[in-house]
């Protein structure tokens, strides 16, 4: 079973917000959802600074998670970060591998990158933002998975320079 599309996502929180119900969760494909409405005020204990005001619209988080056998053994970790290049996203938006669906990914594990390589597509606001290579190399690890919400500063390749 494939995780649910940006549009479907959208879906569930405005759901969510029109239902009053105070939260979601959803576990699929190595990722966990969490759709949270409107908070009671008796139940939500955060310092006064942090508590969201009433019109606050639902918050989507999906953050990858652990298979109930343990740690995340499914997924191969790159063994240290150290002499690798980060490349972080520069805007929040919805993390692509490809132009579509039936395309090739932009860069994958292995792939050789050089300077200004397209290696991913962040959607903001409707808009396909193509992310460039700053450094010419070999990727060695691809972060979020296709069609993850991603955060500005958030890690989306390890490059091994070259």
């Amino acid at each position: 079973m494939a995780f649910l599309t940006f549009k479907e996502i959208l879906e569930l929180i405005d759901r969510v917000a029109e239902r009053g119900i105070s939260a979601v969760e959803i576990e699929s494909a190595g990722l966990r959802l969490r759709v949270e409405g409107k908070r009671s005020e008796v139940l939500y204990s955060a310092p006064p600074q942090a508590v969201p005001g009433p019109s606050a619209p639902p918050v989507a988080q999906a953050e990858p998670f652990a298979p109930a056998g343990g740690p995340a053994a499914s997924q191969p970790e790159v063994e240290s970060e150290e002499g690798l290049h980060i490349i972080n996203c520069p805007i929040v938006g919805t993390f692509y591998r490809s132009a579509n669906p039936e395309a090739e990914p932009f860069a994958s594990v292995g792939s050789r990158i050089s300077k200004g390589s397209v290696l991913c597509i962040v959607e903001a606001m409707k808009l396909m933002n193509e992310i460039e290579s700053d450094v010419e190399g070999t990727i060695v690890k691809v972060f979020p998975q296709n069609a993850q919400p991603v955060e500005y500063g958030e890690k989306l390749f390890a490059v091994r320079l070259s």
